[in-house]
């Protein structure tokens, strides 16, 4: 007898969509308070509390089942990926780097779930 295979559920993927996003919100805007704080950059603290914002938005749209919470997500990591991909490229620091790793984590994440609506 074959054991059944686990098949992601359409919940399991919203829980886990909804997951990342609020990570993602709060990992965001702590990077931008914490970069505030440690160089008085303005620039980091406006790109970090916007784009976690946008998460966060992206989150309550999806814990609420309202529409356009992927593709606000979606939003959040092409605007974060913009920004730092190029620096990473361009700098190699380490802050640049984390910030495009996150970026990238973000497009797969929810690029992969606004894909998946729309088959």
């Amino acid at each position: 007898m074959k054991p059944p295979t686990y098949l992601p559920t359409k919940q399991t993927n919203q829980a886990s969509l909804t997951t990342s996003a609020l990570s993602l919100s709060l990992l965001t805007s702590l990077g931008g308070i914490i970069g505030y704080a440690r160089t008085g950059s303005i620039p980091s603290i406006a790109a970090g509390l916007s784009v976690g914002a946008l998460y966060l938005l992206s989150f309550l749209r999806l814990r609420n089942g309202q529409p356009y919470g992927e593709e606000l997500g979606l939003l959040a990591s092409v605007v974060l990926g913009g920004s730092s991909i190029p620096r990473a490229i361009r700098l190699k620091k380490p802050v640049p780097i984390g910030l495009s790793i996150v970026a990238v984590y973000g497009l797969l994440v929810f690029g992969g779930a606004v894909r998946g609506k729309r088959a």
